[in-house]
Formats: C-alpha cells, sequence, structure tokens
C-alpha cells in the first residue's frame, strides 16, 4: 500500500481517527449498549426457541447427541486441524448469536486444546446467519472470510465472538490495526461482497438438512478428498465440554476397534 497515494492517505486517517475517537464514544454509551444487548438476546431466546438449549450459567443436563446420516460440504469452510485427523466437526454459527459467543470462549479452545492440536480432530465453521433476528450477523460472517484472505479468519472469528458490543457498533478500523491487516484490501473485500455467494450457500445447506438453529455441531469423517463429511452425531445449541468430550472420546473408540478388525 502506498502511502503517498492520496486515496491511501485517506483511508489511514480514517482508520486513525476511528482508532482514537470511536473506542471512547463506545466507552461512554456502555450502560446503553450493555441494556440494549440484553433485551436483544431476551428477545432471541422468545423468538428462536430452536437457538438455545441450554444456558451458559444453569445446571442442566447437555443438550443431547442426535444419531444423524448425511453428507456437508464443507469444500471452502474455514478450518483448523490437520487434514489427516480422524474425526472432523462442522459448526453452523452466527456472529450476533450470544449462545455461538459463549461456546467460543468457554468451549472451543478446550476443543482446540485436547483435540484439534493434538490431531484428533478438524474443526470447520460454517455460516447461517440468522437475518430475521440478527441483522448485522451477515456482514460480521464477511468479515470474518475477508480477514481469512489474509491468513486472520480465526483471530477476526475470536474478536467478533469476544466483543460483546453490537455488531453495529463494530468499528472495523480499530480491528484492522489490532489484526495488522492490509486495509485497503480488507475494506474493499467486504464493500464487494466478494464472500457473499458463499454465505449464502451455507444457508442453503444448513436449510437443506433442518440445521435447528445456532450454534448446531455434527461430528464425523471426511470423505477421502477432504470436500464433505459424513455427518453420524449432532449436538444443539450452547453444550458443555463435557458433551463434546464424551461424544468424541466414543467416536474415537469405535473408529479404533473398527480400525483393529482390518489389521
Amino acid at each position: 500500500m502506498d502511502i503517498r497515494d492520496s486515496r491511501t492517505r485517506r483511508l489511514l486517517f480514517t482508520i486513525l481517527l476511528f482508532a482514537l475517537v470511536v473506542p471512547n464514544g463506545i466507552a461512554q454509551s456502555s450502560k446503553d449498549d450493555k441494556a440494549a444487548a440484553e433485551l436483544r438476546e431476551a428477545k432471541d431466546a422468545k423468538q428462536n426457541d430452536g437457538q438455545i438449549t441450554m444456558d451458559a450459567t444453569s445446571h442442566k443436563e447437555p443438550a443431547p447427541v442426535s444419531a444423524v446420516d448425511f453428507v456437508l460440504s464443507v469444500d471452502g469452510a474455514p478450518s483448523m486441524g490437520s487434514e489427516k485427523a480422524p474425526l472432523a466437526i462442522v459448526e453452523f454459527g452466527d456472529y450476533e448469536c450470544p449462545y455461538c459467543s459463549q461456546h467460543a470462549n468457554q468451549v472451543l479452545p478446550q476443543i482446540v486444546t485436547d483435540y484439534v492440536e493434538a490431531g484428533k480432530v478438524r474443526y470447520f465453521f460454517k455460516d447461517f446467519p440468522l437475518g430475521s433476528i440478527h441483522p448485522e450477523a451477515f456482514k460480521g460472517a464477511e468479515a470474518a472470510r475477508c480477514a481469512g484472505e489474509q491468513g486472520k479468519y480465526w483471530e477476526m472469528h475470536d474478536r467478533l465472538f469476544g466483543d460483546r458490543q453490537p455488531l453495529a457498533m463494530k468499528v472495523w478500523p480499530v480491528y484492522l490495526l489490532a489484526l495488522g491487516l492490509d486495509a485497503s484490501q480488507f475494506l474493499q473485500c467486504l464493500d464487494e461482497g466478494k464472500y457473499g455467494a458463499q454465505i449464502r450457500k451455507d444457508i442453503q445447506e444448513a436449510e437443506k438438512y433442518h440445521v435447528p438453529g445456532t450454534p448446531s455441531f455434527y461430528l464425523g469423517t471426511l470423505n477421502s478428498d477432504g470436500s464433505g463429511m459424513k455427518a453420524v452425531r449432532m449436538l444443539r445449541g450452547f453444550t458443555a465440554y463435557n458433551a463434546f468430550r464424551k461424544t468424541l472420546d466414543q467416536m474415537l473408540s469405535s473408529q479404533g476397534e473398527q480400525n483393529d478388525k482390518f489389521d
């Protein structure tokens, strides 16, 4: 990015201006934002009963595991973990969903440590923004994908879910500076809606297989070329880590027993 170019200089000035001014404005209105967020979350629970199965602070049993049998496309879906991992998890998520945020902050880090980094699971994220109640979620999904162009998908994913301000208040310039992204590339990607078609494809697949809400998790094995996953188990809603651990360990054990039969 050539700083001698006038458009580039204006862009950098805008980024610095937002970085200095907007966070202060957000801090001043934090009480109003918090109240608005709480009101929206209450509305979510009433309008979208498929989106919640267990509150993070409750002591209820984790969401039950359901058996499923179909193949989900993971072609083009952001992922982390070894391509040789014996199991895969596909999450359908929404960047304005409070229960997706709880999963991202409370459960996913443990899954990453115990299974993804251990080479046992490859983790995929597919977008299912619920536009009727989360009008900014689609733009959040686009932002994460645009950051992914520069190798920062999961960093943007974590920031979007870690910041509990409403997405309408997101200040992209602050995020750009924090993640070290090329500003012109990111903003052009976002303005052009470069990944809109891919996100709509995820939505269509979620509707095809009657994904009940967000977050929803499908567990299974990848096909030989890694473009699809045969889903055999589904966990619905915010689910405690122990439920993931129990299900994954059972599947790994079963897979190991099957392999032993052919040795």
